[in-house]
């Protein structure tokens, strides 16, 4: 059943903003530059050469065994999500794994075995883990993709190349929970779509999308504020 999204007159919408937090990078960039700016993501295997330091709030990059991330001394951190990217035979191993903090799962999907984006995430949802979202799939995969979160009880996390595709999977998201017409959405997404969304609906959107990386987060936060979104 698809989830009703009011539109309406914009107006403030605080800590319900579309975009807050939305964006995150490994580049380092100000508070300042705006709201849609997130934690960056930080190498676990960095934050062991980084020793007596502090991160602050970072999504952590699993490149090394969460085991030794455990037991090192490293920079102290606040992890707000673990990143991890995994073949698909290795699916079982990685929803097994045991983390401080939420787990979003980059399943690689080549086409060599039966299982497909949509069914990797519905296993992950299913386990209790966040779907990740990488970018390069076709837009009838992504659409099959939402269709799974849309009704799952765990948000996705993506992978976005430019401000073009943020703004891609914004609109693919609200359509997938308003039950309209998902591959038209991401095909074309139309900015005012979102611009109108009153705070209810902003954050129901982000109870599904939890956040996007991208390359240069700065950026893309000025694209999107030129496309009318704050």
């Amino acid at each position: 059943m698809a989830i009703p999204l009011t539109l309406g007159v914009p107006r403030s919408r605080g800590p319900q903003s579309l975009l807050a937090e939305l964006l995150s990078g490994s580049r380092d960039t100000s508070p300042a530059v705006g709201g849609a700016l997130g934690p960056r993501v930080v190498p676990a295997s960095a934050l062991l050469d980084a020793v007596g330091t502090d991160a602050g709030r970072v999504i952590v990059g699993l490149d090394v065994d969460p085991a030794v991330l455990r037991t090192s001394e490293q920079a102290s951190y606040e992890a707000v999500r673990f990143h991890l990217d995994c073949p698909a035979d290795q699916l079982g191993d990685a929803v097994a794994l045991r983390l401080p903090s939420p787990l979003a799962v980059f399943v690689t999907v080549d086409g060599s075995d039966d299982l497909g984006l949509a069914e990797s995430a519905q296993q992950l949802a299913d386990a209790g883990r966040i779907p990740g979202l990488a970018n390069g799939h076709a837009i009838g995969e992504v659409a099959d993709f939402l269709a799974v979160l849309a009704h799952a009880d765990v948000g996705y996390v993506a992978r976005a190349r430019d401000t073009a595709e943020v703004l891609a999977l914004l609109s693919g998201t609200v359509a997938s929970l308003r039950g309209d017409d998902v591959r038209a959405a991401l095909a074309a997404p139309d900015p005012t779509r979102l611009t109108s969304l009153i705070p209810e609906a902003a954050e129901a959107v982000r109870e599904v999308l939890l956040g996007v990386e991208v390359h240069d987060p700065a950026l893309v936060a000025r694209e999107l504020a030129d496309a009318g979104l704050r």
